[in-house]
């Protein structure tokens, strides 16, 4: 937690930071309360929690630095003269949030608040800092700049980490996470699935210090670790967990079944989000985020052997002799070669549709016998409907195929993708794909 307090000096430059309405006796003793997140094992040393003067790094730079480099907090920027004994206000971007925190350490200051900057939005991370550090979005970090430009005496405070539990809304998209279309497939929607990769707590070997530089001597037994280091494992995991279950289910299978039970909503029940508090989409998430419990049992599968992958391979302009570095035999191209639309995918993505386009899939049915009703999301401006609209099993294992026919309604003007959802259900199980479409 940094906790700010406002300075009552007179003169040019005092008062409250602009937007806020206080009277003279009301600021002499207002604070604001901000909430960030840290690892600091270090709490500011301070018998009555003893305001610090807070300085931005912009202001402490060094002679031979510009402001925006200084800002940032960047080795040789700083001005230790400048920012001994106080707490310093650094700016996320360029170089590592913990290597701003060694940065600010090494000119002398007591603490570090690290703002977030547009792009990163809401998404702090709680990193192994090596001083009393707190990391804050980026509207509180512009209210600590403001702060600090109003006044000729900016204070501040940073409390002692604590944990917290059940927060909200969560989970979100982190601001690092690779984002689709796909570059070079584009009828393949990527990413496929998220699943928890922020402030992971992992097992560390010791073998470096949890900032993983090289000026870090602590060592320590588990860490706080983000990015797709620690969501890869946790696919992984499922992946090996449903492989022990099911033995004889295929790749394709498995991966099948944790997109199609993926969830998009977050703790609120509302939409998942992105950093920046917006509406995330399935080129953020993909499928949504992974759900276990539901792909254990998931209904039904969309499942490829390996002769779809090698007619995958042929349709994206693959020669035999380069194919025959996949396959153990030789295999010839089919002519024509398939449509990447009816890859059986677990998802739908048309990069390119004008007037109508038709796709088949064909699913199995991994679970008890029932029947399967089709519901769809309709993206913006395109109608899509299924045929069959009912899919009855009778048995595992049983495989039935549907056409999913999309017709563009409405000819937009800016031509972005839109996004839907087909769903199949037997009132037990909900069997979800992304409908992806960008209209010609």
């Amino acid at each position: 937690r940094t906790i700010l307090c406002y300075d009552d000096g007179a003169g040019p430059g005092s008062g409250p930071p602009p937007g806020r309405d206080v009277t003279k006796s009301q600021y002499s003793t207002a604070c604001t309360k901000m909430y960030g997140q840290s690892l600091s094992a270090v709490a500011l040393r301070s018998k009555k929690k003893k305001f610090y003067q807070l300085i931005s790094a912009a202001d402490a730079k060094a002679a031979n630095a510009s402001a925006q480099e200084a800002l940032l907090c960047k080795p040789n920027t700083l001005d230790p003269k400048k920012v001994k004994g106080k707490i310093l206000a650094c700016l996320r971007g360029d170089n590592a949030r913990v290597d701003k925190g060694e940065q600010a350490f090494l000119a002398g200051a007591v603490g570090m608040i690290l703002a977030n900057n547009e792009l990163t939005g809401n998404e702090i991370i709680a990193d192994p800092h090596v001083l009393p550090a707190s990391h804050i979005n980026f509207t509180d970090g512009n209210l600590v700049f403001a702060y600090i430009y109003s006044t000729k005496s900016p204070r501040a405070y940073i409390k002692r980490a604590i944990t917290e539990l059940g927060t909200k809304p969560s989970p979100f998209m982190a601001a690092f996470s690779s984002k689709g279309p796909n570059a070079i497939t584009p009828g393949i929607l990527k990413p496929d699935i998220t699943a928890p990769g922020v402030s992971v707590i992992a097992a560390y070997t010791e073998a470096q210090g949890p900032t993983n530089q090289m000026f870090d001597k602590r060592r320590i037994p588990f860490n706080s670790v983000s990015g797709t280091s620690m969501s890869c494992p946790h696919i992984s995991g499922i992946c090996g967990l449903l492989k022990t279950l099911y033995p004889h289910w295929s790749p394709a299978a498995i991966k099948s079944a944790i997109m199609t039970t993926a969830v998009t909503q977050d703790n609120s029940m509302e939409p998942l989000l992105n950093a920046s508090f917006y509406e995330a989409t399935p080129f953020s998430y993909g499928a949504g985020h992974v759900n276990p419990n539901s792909a254990m049992d998931p209904g039904l599968v969309y499942d490829l052997s390996l002769n779809d992958y090698l007619n995958f391979l042929c349709a994206i302009g693959y020669n035999e002799t380069q194919i025959e570095m996949f396959s153990e035999e030789m295999y010839k191209c089919s002519k024509p070669a398939i449509s990447l639309t009816n890859l059986n995918y677990p998802s739908i993505t048309v990069p390119k549709i004008s007037g109508s386009l038709e796709v088949t899939r064909t699913v199995k049915n991994v679970g008890s016998p029932g029947t399967y009703k089709a519901r769809i999301q309709n993206p913006d401006g395109i109608s899509v409907s299924v045929e069959p609209k009912e899919l009855k099993f009778k048995k595992i294992g049983e495989e039935k195929s549907f056409k999913v026919l999309l017709q563009v309604r409405e000819a937009k003007q800016d031509k972005n993708y839109v996004f839907g959802k087909l769903i199949w259900s037997d009132g037990k199980h909900y069997v979800r794909s992304p409908i992806v479409v960008k209209a010609a």
